[in-house]
C-alpha cells in the first residue's frame, strides 16, 4: 500500500511539475525543451540570469523568428521579436493584454497595490486618478525643488572632484542619492539630505527595496512555481510595509489628512481621498450587452501607501540607472562630452547661469544623449504584459490562452542592428528628429507605449536631465583605472536592471 501511495506520489508531483510543458509544441513555436518543475528558467529562479538576460538570449538566438516560445516554471510565456506585433500587444489590442503581469496578491503584499504592479479595475480606476498629478502645470510647479536638489548635486560633485588625492567616484550611488533626495522633496516634502549623507535614511530605504538576498530568490520562486501558496507567501522583505505605512500615516496626520501648500505627490493623494470614490468603467467586468460595467474603488491609507512606494521606488532607480550610464558613456566619448557641455553653458549664459524649467528643454545635445543611453542601456530591460482572454496574432496564426505572459525585450529591439546601425556605438544623432520619423516607433520603448506607458515618464527625464546638466556644467567625467567599458549587471536582478559593483568614474573640476 505504501508502494502504491508514494508512486501516485510521484506521478502527481510529475504531472504539477510538467503541466503545460507541451503548450508551445503544440502551437509549433520554436522553444527549448523544457526541464521537470523548472521550465526553462533555472538559472533564472536561482538568481544565475537577471530576467533581461534571459530576454536577450533568447532574441539573440533565435534570429529568424517573430516570436519565441518560454516556460517559467510550468506557465507559457511568449517573447516578442517583432515590432508589429509588440505595436499590437502595447497599443492596437491593449483590452486584450491589459495586465502587466508583475504584481502579486496585493491583500499579501498590499505596497502592490499601486499603479505599475496592480492589473485590472485596481490599475484602470488608479490610473485614471493620477494622471493629474503629472501635467504640464504640475511639472513646472514641482520644478524649483528639482533645481534646488540639482544644486547640491553640484556641489557634491565638485567636492568630490575638487578633493586631494580623490579616487574614483560612483556615479550610480551618486545620482541615487541624486534623486533619492529629489523624490523625498518633490514627492512628500521631505529634506532628506542624502546628498550630503550617503547613509541617510532615505537611500537605506531605496537600497532595501532593490536588495535580493537568497531568502527573497528563494520565495520568489516559490511563488512563481506553486501558484498554490500565493496567497501565503510575503516576497518582499516585510519591513518594507512598515517602512511606507509608518512615514505615510505620520506625514498624513501631521496634514491633519488634508492637502498643504507643498503641492506635492502626498497632496495630490490626500486630494483624491477627499473627493471620496473612484469611480469608472470597469477593464474586467462588462454587462450582458457587452458595455463596460460601472466600479469604484476607495483612496485610503493603504492605497495612498501603495502609491508613494512606487513612486519612491519607481522614480530613484530608473533615474539614476539612465543617468549615470549617460555620465559612463559620455566618459568614454570626450569629445561629444565637450559638445554638450558647450551647449550647457550656451542656453545656461541665456538664463543667468540659473537652471530652470525652459532651460533644461533647450538642451537638446543632452537630450539625446540621455535618449541614446537609455537605448543601449535601459532601466527596464524588458516589458511583461499578460493574455486577458483568448487572443490570436493575426500576423503568425498562432492562438493563445488567458494567463500567458508576455514578454517584450526591449534592450534586445534597441541593440538590435536590424534597427540601429552599429548599435554599440554611442551615437547622438540617432535622435534627432530625422532620424526618429525613420524608425520603427516600437524599437525604442525605454517608457512603455499605449495606455500603460509610464506615467511618470516627464517627470523622470525632466529630473534627470537636470540632474545631468548639474553635473557636466561643474565637472568632467572620465573613466577611472577601475572602470569596466561594459559593466556587468547583477544577474540576480529582476525587472530593473542593477549593474554589478557601480560606476567608478573620475571627476574634474572644469576650468570655466
Amino acid at each position: 500500500m505504501i508502494l502504491i501511495l508514494v508512486a501516485v506520489l510521484v506521478i502527481l508531483v510529475y504531472y504539477y511539475g510538467t503541466r503545460n510543458h507541451d503548450y508551445w509544441a503544440k502551437r509549433n513555436v520554436k522553444h527549448d525543451p523544457p526541464v521537470f518543475l523548472f521550465g526553462n528558467n533555472f538559472k533564472g529562479f536561482f538568481g544565475r540570469q537577471s530576467f533581461t538576460q534571459v530576454a536577450n538570449d533568447l532574441y539573440n538566438r533565435f534570429p529568424n523568428e517573430k516570436v519565441v516560445g518560454y516556460y517559467r516554471g510550468s506557465t507559457p510565456e511568449l517573447y516578442i521579436r517583432d515590432p508589429d506585433i509588440v505595436r499590437d500587444i502595447l497599443s492596437n489590442d491593449f483590452p486584450y493584454f491589459h495586465p502587466r503581469g508583475v504584481g502579486r496578491n496585493p491583500d499579501v503584499e498590499p505596497l502592490l497595490a499601486n499603479v505599475f504592479h496592480g492589473d485590472g479595475d485596481l490599475w484602470k480606476l488608479t490610473r485614471q486618478r493620477l494622471t493629474p498629478a503629472f501635467t504640464t502645470a504640475r511639472l513646472k510647479a514641482m520644478f524649483p525643488l528639482v533645481v534646488r536638489c540639482a544644486g547640491r548635486l553640484q556641489g557634491a560633485a565638485r567636492a568630490a572632484a575638487a578633493r586631494p588625492g580623490a579616487g574614483a567616484v560612483n556615479a550610480r550611488e551618486l545620482m541615487a542619492r541624486f534623486t533619492t533626495e529629489f523624490i523625498a522633496a518633490c514627492g512628500f516634502g521631505v529634506d532628506t539630505n542624502s546628498l550630503g549623507d550617503e547613509d541617510s535614511h532615505f537611500r537605506k530605504i531605496g537600497k532595501l527595496m532593490l536588495d535580493r538576498p537568497l531568502p527573497v530568490i528563494i520565495k520568489f520562486m516559490l511563488w512563481e512555481i506553486f501558484p498554490v501558496l500565493r496567497s501565503h507567501i510575503h516576497v518582499f522583505d516585510q519591513r518594507l510595509d512598515e517602512v511606507f505605512f509608518d512615514f505615510v500615516k505620520n506625514i498624513r496626520e501631521a496634514r491633519q489628512c488634508k492637502p498643504s501648500d507643498r503641492h506635492d505627490f502626498i497632496d495630490l493623494l490626500l486630494e483624491l481621498e477627499a473627493r471620496g470614490k473612484i469611480v469608472g468603467e470597469s477593464i474586467e467586468h462588462h454587462n450582458p450587452d457587452g458595455t463596460p460595467m460601472t466600479v469604484d474603488m476607495e483612496m485610503d491609507l493603504k492605497m495612498m501607501v501603495a502609491q508613494v512606494f512606487i513612486f519612491f521606488g519607481a522614480g530613484f532607480e530608473t533615474s539614476s540607472s539612465a543617468t549615470s550610464y549617460t555620465l559612463h558613456q559620455l566618459a568614454f566619448n570626450p569629445e561629444l562630452q565637450t559638445k554638450i557641455q558647450l551647449e550647457i553653458d550656451e542656453v545656461l549664459r541665456k538664463y543667468d547661469n540659473k537652471l530652470c524649467y525652459d532651460a533644461v528643454a533647450e538642451m537638446k545635445l543632452l537630450s539625446m544623449a540621455f535618449k541614446e543611453a537609455m537605448r543601449m542601456f535601459p532601466s527596464l530591460g524588458v516589458l511583461t504584459r499578460v493574455c486577458a482572454r483568448p487572443y490570436t496574432f493575426s500576423q503568425l496564426g498562432l492562438s493563445v490562452d488567458p494567463g500567458v505572459r508576455i514578454v517584450i525585450p526591449l534592450q534586445a529591439l534597441q541593440n538590435d542592428e536590424k534597427y540601429y546601425d552599429n548599435p554599440q556605438e554611442f551615437r547622438l544623432e540617432r535622435f534627432s528628429p530625422e532620424e526618429i520619423k525613420k524608425r520603427h516607433k516600437y524599437v525604442y520603448l525605454p517608457f512603455g507605449d499605449g495606455p500603460r506607458a509610464c506615467i511618470g515618464s516627464r517627470l523622470g527625464e525632466m529630473q534627470s536631465l537636470a540632474g545631468l546638466a548639474a553635473v557636466l556644467q561643474a565637472c568632467r567625467v572620465a573613466p577611472a583605472p577601475t572602470t569596466l567599458r561594459e559593466p556587468p549587471v547583477d544577474s540576480s536582478s529582476n525587472i530593473v536592471q542593477i549593474v554589478k559593483g557601480g560606476l567608478p568614474l573620475q571627476l574634474s573640476v572644469r576650468s570655466q
